[in-house]
C-alpha cells in the first residue's frame, strides 16, 4: 500500500515568528495592534551613502495608510505579504525604551546620528495609544552628544515638545515634518489618515517657536502629480513663513509591494497616468537619472530662492528595517540602575527614576512605578513570551526582496 507524504510545511523563524507570536492589544475598524517582543531597537545602516547611522522605529507598519509608502514591503519579513496589511497590522514594540536604556552608551553612540522613524511614522494614531516613541525620547534626552533627526507627518510631535527641548539642549536635534502639497483634497486622498497638511505647518511654528530646529521634507515628489513647479514653491515658500530652518525632497520610490497599493490609486484618480506610470517603473523601483537631477535642481533653485542654504542632497530610497540592518546586541551593563525617564505626561524637570537592569533581574526589570498604565510586556496572551531572535534568518533573508542601490551600490546588512 502507497503512502502518500507531504512535506512539512517550513518553521518560521526570526521576526517572521515572533510577528505570528504577536499578541493582540486592540482591534478597531481600521486596524489592529499587536505587541511585539524585540531584541534591539538601534538598527545599524551600514550604507555609506545614507545620512545617519542608526535608525529607531518604534512601530512595525504605519496606520497612515499613504499610497505612495515605500515601506510596506517591510511586512514581508513577517510573512505577510497583503499590501494592506502594513496599514492594518499595526506591531507595537512595548519594551522599546528599556532596551534603549541599555544600547544608548557613551562609547557606541557619541556623534552619531540616529534617524528616528525610517520604515514607520512614530506619530502615526498608536502613538496616542501606546506613547512608545514618548519614552524612547525621554531615553535619549538623559543622554549626551546625539545627533537625532525625527520624521513625522504628525502635528503630535508637538505633545513631545518638552522632551525635544530637553534633547537638544544636551545633544543635535532636527525635526523634519513630511508635506508633499499644500492642496488639501489631493493631500486627503494621497495620505488619507495623516493629518492635514495645514496641521503639520502649525506642528512646524510651534516646534520653532519652541526653539527646536525643524524643517519640510518633500517627498515622495511624484511625476505628474506633484512635481509641478508651482506646487514644489508653494511648499517651500509656506515652509519659510512657518520658520523651516531646511527643505529637504526625494523622488517617488515604488517596490513592487508599494506597487500594489499605488497603481490601484491611480486607476482611481488618475487614470491617465497609469500607462505611463507602468513605463516608469517597469525595470527597476526608481525613477531615472535625468529626471531625479532634473527635480533636484529645481528643488535647489526653489531654495535659493526663498532663502534656504543649500542642503545635503541624498537619496532616500528604502532606509534598512530591521530585517536588512546589523542589529546592536544587548549590551552589558557595568552599572546595576540604568536611569529611565517615565514620560507618561510632560515631567518635571529632573524627574527621574531608576530601574534595576542588573543581571539579576535583567529578565524582568521593574518598571517606574508613576508612569501610567501597564508596564510594557505585561499582561501578555498566549505565545507573547520573550525571544532572542532579531531578524529573518539567512534563509528567509536570501528569499526576502532585494533592496534597490544607487549608483551601483547595494544595500546590505550583515545578518
Amino acid at each position: 500500500m502507497d503512502t502518500l507524504f507531504t512535506e512539512p510545511e517550513p518553521q518560521a523563524k526570526g521576526i517572521e515568528r515572533l510577528a505570528r507570536e504577536a499578541a493582540p492589544l486592540h482591534e478597531k475598524r481600521e486596524a489592529e495592534y499587536l505587541s511585539i517582543q524585540v531584541r534591539s531597537v538601534l538598527n545599524r545602516c551600514v550604507s555609506p551613502r545614507m545620512p545617519f547611522t542608526w535608525t529607531i522605529n518604534p512601530y512595525r507598519g504605519c496606520e497612515f495608510g499613504c499610497r505612495y509608502c515605500y515601506a510596506r514591503y517591510t511586512h514581508e519579513f513577517m510573512g505577510l505579504s497583503r499590501w494592506e496589511d502594513f496599514e492594518e497590522k499595526i506591531y507595537v514594540k512595548r519594551d522599546a525604551a528599556r532596551i534603549l536604556a541599555r544600547e544608548l552608551t557613551p562609547e557606541r553612540l557619541a556623534s552619531q546620528s540616529i534617524a528616528l522613524g525610517t520604515a514607520t511614522d512614530p506619530y502615526q494614531p498608536a502613538e496616542r495609544r501606546y506613547g512608545v516613541t514618548r519614552r524612547l525620547l525621554a531615553v535619549m534626552a538623559a543622554a549626551r552628544d546625539l545627533r537625532l533627526s525625527i520624521a513625522t507627518k504628525s502635528d503630535l510631535v508637538t505633545r513631545d515638545i518638552d522632551l525635544l527641548r530637553r534633547i537638544a539642549a544636551r545633544s543635535s536635534l532636527h525635526v523634519n515634518l513630511t508635506v508633499t502639497t499644500l492642496d488639501r483634497r489631493l493631500a486627503r486622498i494621497l495620505e488619507f489618515r495623516a493629518p492635514t497638511p495645514e496641521l503639520r505647518l502649525k506642528a512646524l511654528r510651534a516646534l520653532r517657536e519652541a526653539g527646536i530646529v525643524a524643517g519640510i521634507n518633500i517627498a515622495p515628489i511624484m511625476p505628474d502629480i506633484t512635481d509641478t513647479p508651482a506646487n514644489l514653491e508653494a511648499v517651500i515658500a509656506v515652509a519659510r513663513e512657518h520658520g523651516a530652518t531646511q527643505v529637504f525632497a526625494n523622488v517617488l520610490f515604488l517596490k513592487p509591494s508599494a506597487q500594489q497599493a499605488f497603481f490601484p490609486f491611480l486607476e482611481r484618480h488618475f487614470p491617465h497616468l497609469r500607462k505611463r506610470y507602468a513605463a516608469r517603473f517597469a525595470r527597476s523601483a526608481f525613477l531615472d537619472r535625468a529626471y531625479k537631477d532634473r527635480i533636484f535642481r529645481l528643488v535647489a533653485d526653489l531654495r535659493q530662492k526663498h532663502g534656504f542654504p543649500d542642503g545635503p542632497e541624498f537619496e532616500m530610497p528604502a532606509p534598512l528595517h530591521e530585517g536588512e540592518a546589523e542589529q546592536l546586541p544587548l549590551l552589558q551593563i557595568e552599572s546595576p540602575t540604568t536611569v529611565i525617564p517615565c514620560a507618561g505626561s510632560p515631567p518635571a524637570s529632573g524627574a527621574l527614576q531608576k530601574v534595576n537592569t542588573s543581571p539579576s533581574s535583567a529578565r524582568s526589570p521593574t518598571w517606574p512605578s508613576d508612569c501610567p498604565g501597564p508596564a510594557p510586556g505585561l499582561g501578555r496572551r498566549r505565545g507573547a513570551g520573550p525571544h532572542s531572535a532579531a531578524g529573518p534568518s539567512v534563509a528567509r533573508q536570501s528569499a526576502a526582496p532585494r533592496a534597490f542601490h544607487r549608483r551601483g551600490g547595494p544595500w546590505r546588512g550583515s545578518r
